[in-house]
This record gives structure tokens, sequence and C-alpha cells, in this order.
């Protein structure tokens, strides 16, 4: 009676194992999609680029980039919790889109429930600078021109809520100065309209293109959001040392799933991630521009967000190192 009680019992988790195998497809099973919320072009696209080239050679499929750009990230995070949570659809975005923008008002997804924290990849400074239509040298110029003509000078970001624009809020609130804020879809764009002197104040990222246009002169190099001056730009003030430490913010930049993603097929995606962000490749390209790489576990990432969505606006986001 009992040996055949253990073979109905090894019968039944035969047949039980069999069902698992059959209902959990294997992975991946065709390429896959990597949805960057921002503008072609650009060092954010360059490294999702780039990630998305070491997914697809650990992986063996394509890794296909999608570009939806709009509303500071929200429209490439809405396409992502549209998605089917099976590990075949990603996206590449700060993750201010997810702590910062829910608290100006709906974006159309849970940024808790509807979009998953995969792995975290890269923390940036936000760099201000002039344009060629900005006719002032330091940062102590534009708060003369912002007080003796409130709102004249005009401040581009990548969009509302990003973490460019919080700088602008910030130095606004913590100078006692009004500009007016020009918020676009991404860095693309932004950087042509920069060059031709659209407006006078840009918030960008420390990027070799950027730097170019510093080492060139197009660009004024006026703060930076970092712990303490760049190597690249030994010149530059941080917020910090003008009296505004708020505004010493820098980005964090990661990759994400759809919500209801399994959690075994999220920690492989954060396995594979991390590898592909631990190359020579990716950290030497990362490093040469004063960006940080920012490798970490799944379950940390996602700390990080639920804690910063709950702090608010009036937090103020990890800046990244100068020095490594």
């Amino acid at each position: 009676m009992n040996a055949n009680r253990r073979q109905a019992t090894v019968a039944l988790l035969a047949l039980a194992a069999s069902r698992l195998a059959r209902a959990t497809p294997p992975w991946p099973a065709r390429p896959l999609r990597l949805i960057v919320v921002y503008p072609p072009g650009g060092l954010s696209d360059g490294l999702a680029r780039a990630i998305a080239d070491g997914l697809a050679a650990r992986l063996g499929v394509p890794v296909h980039v999608d570009n939806r750009a709009g509303g500071g990230g929200v429209v490439g995070l809405q396409a992502l919790a549209r998605a089917v949570p099976d590990g075949h659809t990603l996206a590449f975005s700060a993750t201010s889109p997810l702590t910062l923008r829910p608290h100006l008002g709906p974006v159309g997804f849970d940024p808790l429930r509807d979009v998953a924290p995969v792995a975290s990849a890269m923390v940036t400074p936000v760099l201000l600078v002039g344009t060629p239509a900005f006719t002032g040298e330091r940062f102590a110029d534009l708060l003369q021109q912002a007080r003796e003509r409130p709102r004249a000078l005009r401040w581009a970001t990548s969009g509302v809520a990003t973490a460019g624009h919080l700088v602008l809020e910030q130095v606004q609130a913590g100078a006692g100065i009004a500009v007016t804020h020009v918020p676009y879809k991404g860095g693309g764009q932004q950087l042509n309209d920069a060059l031709s002197g659209q407006f006078e104040l840009l918030s960008t990222n420390v990027a070799p293109l950027q730097l170019q246009h510093v080492a060139a002169g197009r660009f004024k190099p006026l703060a930076v959001g970092a712990p303490r001056r760049l190597d690249v730009l030994p010149e530059v003030p941080t917020f910090a040392e003008l009296g505004l430490p708020q505004a010493n913010i820098g980005s964090l930049f990661g990759l994400f799933a759809p919500g209801g993603t399994p959690l075994a097929l999220l920690d492989r995606l954060n396995a594979e991630i991390n590898q592909v962000l631990a190359s020579p490749a990716i950290r030497d390209r990362l490093v040469a521009s004063d960006n940080l790489p920012a490798i970490d576990d799944r379950a940390a990432f996602a700390r990080r967000i639920a804690e910063a969505l709950r702090a608010g606006p009036e937090a103020n986001p990890p800046a990244p190192g100068a020095r490594r």
C-alpha cells in the first residue's frame, strides 16, 4: 500500500512538473523590444542602444529599440505599462517620470503597480549651460539678469518633472528669481535649438557632445549638480558652492518592465543587464563623460524609487560623485 502511495505521489509530481513546464514558456521566445522614452540621439539614447546590443549578444535574440518620446518620459512608460508582462518588453528611462511627475497630476499608470523596476543603469550630473543667446558669463550674471528682468530668461529642460526641471525650480526658489520654463521631449531637438539661440539657458547631461560644445565655446558652463567639481569641468562650481544645495541634483536612469512580469524573469533580466553594464566598454563610456555606472540589485532599485515617490519633489535626489 505504501509503495502504491509512493508511486501515485511520484506520478502526481511528474504531472505537475509537466504542466508547469508547459505553462512557463522558454524565455526569450522572440526578439525583445526596448522602449527608450527619449528621442534618438543624446547620452541616454546612446547608452540604451549599447545596452540593447549587449543584451542581444547575451540572449541570442535581437533587441529592437523603440523611441517613444514625450511628457518627460511619461509617453514611453505608458506604452510599457500596456505591454504584455512576459519579459519581452522593457523601457529605458530616468526615474523622474515615476518619482516626480505623478505629484503634478495623473500620468496614466500607477508608478508602483504598473511599472516594475528591473535594473539601475547610470547616474548623471545635471549641467546648466548658457547658450549663444545668453549674454552673461557666470552664474552670478544669470541671477542679476533674472532679477532685473523677471521671466525674460528662457530655461529649457528635457520635460516637465525631469531632474533638469527640478533644478530650475530649486534655483528659482532658493535664489528668489523667476525664469520662463521651456520643456522639450528630450535632448536631440533641444540641443539643436540651444545652439541656434532659441533660449538662454539649458539643463542638460554631462555627455561627450555637450562637452564638445563647451570646449568649442558654444555653451557656457554655469553650474553642475554634483557633490564636488567634475574633473572634466574643474572651473565650473557646483550648485552647493553657489549656495543652492537643493539644486545639487543628479539623474538616475534604469530599465523597467511592465507590472506583473514574473519575478523570476525580473531577476534574470537584472542579472543579464548588470553583466552588460559591468562590461569595460560601457563602464569606460560612462566614466569618460563623468557619469557613474549604477549597478544594483532589483529590490534595492525598487526601494529607491518607492522612497523617492513618497518623499516627493522637495526631496533632494542623490547626485553622482565626480571622482572614481
